[in-house]
């Protein structure tokens, strides 16, 4: 019944337009048209419902027909179907037709009519010896005989291991605690713990590459525990879902480097429940992977995350980060709160509604050849900020400490005129240490609301020297290969304003893909430069 509802509305919107006279027939003479020969439906996880896909029927001829049945080929098929706002024959005697069957089908001379296609399918009821990956296919039949007509559907299905909040025997849904409010009462979210003994997943404390694992709610890592993601494995998350590293407990992603034939092979990867080619780079599709106050000795390294709301949050906590990409985030791509971030390499963010990285609250990171980017459609929107003071409603400032904060052989750009913003209490007694050496960053002053003159333009300019002395260079447009499409390779164009412009001092021996650093020197950002593919 549940998996009816999208069509039961699919429905009622068609039976608004489809209101007609009653008018002679004559039978379907097997002339049928389509506006395909086969309706591939997207590839979905097993147990979860598809999207809604269409397919159109085209009555050629001058005669108003009557097509004596249209149904599935499979007498239990996992496909279903509406059609002209009817879900067809009532086989389950449930009082609700099951979307196989539909008798008695009328077409109007030169007119067509849409099939609505949806599926749901369980892979171990479907295939054999329980494969991960199933091709499951059917048909939809029209006519009988020698008049019969058909479409071939094809999905392909995932098995997968799915993570969610329990009930108990009173069907109270299981939430994750994160402490107490000010008035001592317990704050919740909507999430679980991860169980070693999982009587379905098993030990749900080890992400293997086996199966992918789709995760609903906030999966909560317990304090003195630590989750361990194996090279290989795929995330998928469902809205307003991520996991939560507790006080006391550890992250820890082990991906490692892939070949160029499959650069994903051995890559860790999070993302959308949604496999949808639509939903591909759609931001804001799922929460955030945060890692709390107190959690420790986060590592990540080899990680593709995207289409996050927030991609990592980090609250005043350890996190090393390498060889690691973030896209398409609807907020931040990283968000670290006074967190101590002192081994970030090959890190490359690009597309945040609001920062691509920011970092408030003080602090402390080093970050060498990565590459921050923001083209988001926003004015506002920054690639890096710095901050080291807290707000609050009545406008009061608290200031943290930002005891460093440098940048060596990095590339900081984006579609704004500027794109590295220092935001400091100025308070005279709260550190703000910053350093840039050897980066490419955008701050284009000119028609922008900071002017000569004024004591935050004056502040920020000074804060972000180029020249000779620190190897920094300003508004030069790096030559990434296609940023609408997550491409920020570099060119070996020497008029690019990336190329060959770092230091020796601070290379990392290879890039973000495991390809050795040649240039002399080197190339600044997270990619080795190379020329573009044809």
């Amino acid at each position: 019944m549940r998996n009816l509802i999208p069509l039961f509305f699919i429905a009622f919107i068609v039976s608004l337009s489809s209101c007609r006279k009653d008018f002679e027939t004559v039978p379907s003479s097997g002339n049928l048209g389509f506006s395909k020969d086969t309706v591939y439906l997207d590839t979905v996880f097993s147990h979860i419902g598809s999207s809604t896909y269409t397919l159109k029927v085209y009555n050629n001829s001058s005669d108003d027909i009557k097509i004596p049945k249209i149904q599935l080929g499979k007498a239990d098929s996992r496909y279903r179907m509406m059609i002209d706002g009817l879900t067809g024959e009532d086989q389950d005697n449930n009082g609700f037709g099951d979307g196989r069957i539909f008798n008695d089908v009328e077409l109007l001379a030169k007119d067509s009519m849409y099939i609505f296609i949806e599926t749901t399918a369980d892979i171990t009821e479907i295939a054999n010896n329980n494969p991960t990956e199933f091709l499951y296919t059917d048909k939809i039949l029209f006519d009988n005989g020698s008049l019969q007509q058909d479409v071939d559907l094809v999905t392909l299905i995932k098995d997968a291991y799915f993570l969610y909040p329990k009930r108990d025997a009173e069907g109270v849904k299981e939430t994750l605690l994160l402490g107490t409010d000010g008035e001592g009462q317990p704050v919740k979210i909507n999430g679980f713990e991860l169980d070693h003994n999982d009587p379905v997943n098993g030990d749900e404390y080890h992400f293997n590459s086996t199966k992918p694992y789709v995760i609903y709610g906030y999966a909560g890592v317990a304090s003195g525990q630590t989750l361990n993601i194996d090279p290989g494995a795929r995330v998928y998350f469902h809205a307003e879902s991520g996991i939560v590293v507790q006080p006391g407990a550890t992250l820890n992603i082990n991906g490692t480097d892939s070949p160029d034939s499959n650069p994903l092979q051995n890559e860790v990867t999070f993302e959308g429940d949604r496999l949808e080619p639509l939903y591909e780079d759609v931001p804001g599709q799922w929460g955030t992977i945060w890692m709390r106050e107190g959690s420790i000795n986060n590592n990540i390294k080899h990680l593709t995350l995207k289409n996050a709301t927030v991609g990592l949050l980090v609250e005043n906590c350890v996190l090393d980060i390498e060889y690691s990409q973030i896209y398409n985030s609807a907020n931040y791509g990283i968000l670290a709160r006074g967190a101590t971030m002192n081994n970030c390499k090959n890190l490359v963010i690009n597309l945040a509604g609001q920062t691509a990285l920011q970092c408030e609250l003080g602090g402390s990171y080093d970050f060498r050849h990565c590459t921050f980017n923001n083209n988001w459609a926003s004015s506002n929107q920054l690639a890096v900020q710095l901050n080291n003071y807290f707000k609050d409603e009545n406008d009061h400032k608290t200031g943290y400490p930002l005891t460093q904060a440098n940048f060596y052989n990095c590339i900081i750009y984006g579609s704004n005129n500027i794109e590295f913003f220092l935001d400091d209490i100025k308070d005279g007694v709260t550190a703000f240490n910053h350093d840039l050496r050897y980066c490419l960053f955008k701050f284009r002053d000119s028609g922008t609301s900071l002017q000569n003159g004024h004591e935050e333009y004056n502040f920020i300019r000074t804060g972000l020297t180029e020249g000779v002395a620190n190897g920094n260079t300003r508004n030069k447009d790096p030559k990434f290969f296609d940023v609408n499409f997550n491409k920020l390779n570099i060119s070996d164009d020497p008029q690019g304003g990336a190329y060959q412009k770092g230091s020796i001092d601070y290379i990392i021996a290879s890039d973000v893909l495991g390809h050795t650093r040649t240039s002399n020197p080197p190339d600044l950002g997270a990619y080795q430069s190379a020329a573009f593919p044809e």
